[in-house]
């Protein structure tokens, strides 16, 4: 394996209304909070927010792209809530190698979205088969 603990890698991405439409369409997760602004807008939110798979999911595009990259297979991840992400917030996905696992040649990963303000709004931990 050629990774180090403290190995980083990250993507950015703005969020628009077509990410939330489109992730709705392909989960079925119709939830007014994600798609219907004046039921969201009597939220505890204030007004539509992403939903936190989506987010999340960002967190697999570093995985399988970057760090460890292709091939790898997502084992476990844990996910803590931290913030509501809303349209038009950059969010940057990030993980750290925290622990390679040679003998089953796995990594564990701290998983970390931040917004543009640099406020985390979600973390957790991922383990990857690589």
């Amino acid at each position: 394996m050629n990774f180090q603990v403290g190995d980083r890698a990250s993507i950015r991405r703005t969020v628009t209304e077509s990410d939330i439409v489109n992730f709705a369409g392909i989960t079925g997760d119709f939830n007014p909070v994600h798609v219907d602004e004046e039921y969201a807008k009597d939220t505890v939110f204030g007004g539509r927010i992403a939903h936190g798979l989506f987010t999340a999911s960002l967190i697999s595009s570093v995985l399988g792209n970057k760090l460890p990259g292709p091939g790898c297979v997502y084992l476990k991840q844990t996910l803590t809530f931290l913030a509501p992400v809303r349209i038009g917030d950059t969010i940057e996905a990030e993980v750290e190698v925290l622990e390679i696992i040679e003998d089953k040649g796995r990594l564990r990963l701290s998983t970390t979205c931040k917004n543009q303000a640099g406020k985390t709004v979600l973390n957790g931990e991922a383990i990857v088969k690589i």
